[in-house]
């Protein structure tokens, strides 16, 4: 447990790195929004409100779950939880692996946040390897220990390549998700970890019923890089030479969520994340087609700078997203997707 709980705390560490960032663009530069010099609008007027799974939401907006299983992650998730259910965003934990071995200590992790924040919308995570190898009972137990409204699985096929710890096992992936979205009892969320979607993935899951699809693209974190840092540190040359040929792999966030919309049907959310960098980007995503928008490194940077700094990072996020609403005449989010172009 103490080589777990040491590998969470240097994944965070190595989150907040410059150099673990992908080089290769979101996309979000190559998107015009086209101004309007003339929004018949008052800019009090514009909304950004939203609902998911049956929750009035204030926002379109969510936190992407980085980090959990270590000695400072409760303090982070406690911090991140109070500000997401003050200014209603939704919150998404890290991994929850940790609670499959030692129940009792992780439970004490989430024991807080669903009693502090009633009104907080809160996504479960577990690792796709780990949906696989575990049955739906003990799966099922996760969501209802943390009080989940929705439940993540994450699909981290590089990462767990190159971690040297890593479970590379994917075989009846497929399965094990149709399973969960059947017996788990909440809705279930598909998420990538920075290497996005391909349109031939999403083929593969578009008629499962999913609540959402998290394309989680390439132009943020990478978690290749981060592996390859680790085994490096740990004197694996083979996997840290590997993960530098792999630095930039994985599909746009901009491309995945383009396919996602010309695949998936409505009953399937798509939330765009990965190199969300402000409210701008976060309005060409939802142009595209998405219909909530995550940051995962800026509000982690936040959160670890203080409170304030998270709310005046989320107030900043929040009020770009209405500017480019106003400047393109738009009064909701969902108004944006008549206006791109480019």
């Amino acid at each position: 447990m103490e080589r777990f709980e040491s590998r969470k705390r240097r994944h965070l560490e190595l989150s907040l790195d410059r150099e673990m960032q992908s080089t290769a663009q979101g996309g979000f530069d190559e998107i015009l929004l086209e101004h309007d010099a003339l929004p018949e609008l008052d800019f009090d007027e514009v909304e950004l409100t939203s609902s998911f799974v049956g929750r009035s939401l204030a926002t379109p907006f969510f936190i992407s779950g980085m980090t959990a299983g270590h000695a400072e992650a409760p303090a982070i998730n406690l911090r991140l939880a109070k500000a997401c259910a003050a200014r209603g965003w939704i919150f998404g934990v890290g991994s929850q692996r940790r609670e499959l071995d030692s129940p009792v200590d992780a439970f004490h992790e989430w024991l807080e946040l669903k009693s502090k924040f009633p009104t907080l919308v809160i996504l479960g995570n577990i690792g796709l390897s780990q949906a696989i190898s575990t049955d739906v009972g003990s799966l099922r137990r996760l969501a209802k220990n943390l009080g989940a409204d929705a439940f993540c699985v994450h699909l981290n096929a590089l990462q767990e390549v190159i971690q040297p710890e890593g479970t590379p096992n994917f075989r009846g992936g497929l399965a094990a998700i149709e399973r969960l979205v059947a017996e788990l009892g909440v809705p279930l969320i598909l998420k990538e970890t920075g290497c996005g979607f391909s349109a031939k993935t999403l083929q593969k899951v578009a008629s499962f019923n999913l609540a959402a699809i998290d394309v989680s693209g390439l132009g943020g974190t990478h978690w290749g890089r981060i592996e390859g840092r680790r085994a490096l540190e740990g004197g694996d040359a083979l996997r840290s030479n590997v993960a530098d040929t792999f630095r930039d792999w994985g599909v746009s966030t901009v491309d995945s969520v383009i396919s996602a919309r010309e695949i998936l049907t409505d009953s399937t959310e798509i939330w765009a994340s990965g190199g969300v960098r402000s409210g701008l980007d976060a309005a060409k995503a939802i142009a595209l087609g998405a219909n909530r928008v995550g940051f995962a490194k800026p509000a982690l940077q936040a959160a670890l700078a203080g409170e304030n700094e998270l709310h005046a990072f989320m107030e900043k996020s929040e009020f770009e997203l209405r500017t480019a609403l106003f400047c393109t005449g738009s009064l909701r989010p969902s108004d944006l997707r008549e206006f791109h172009h480019g």
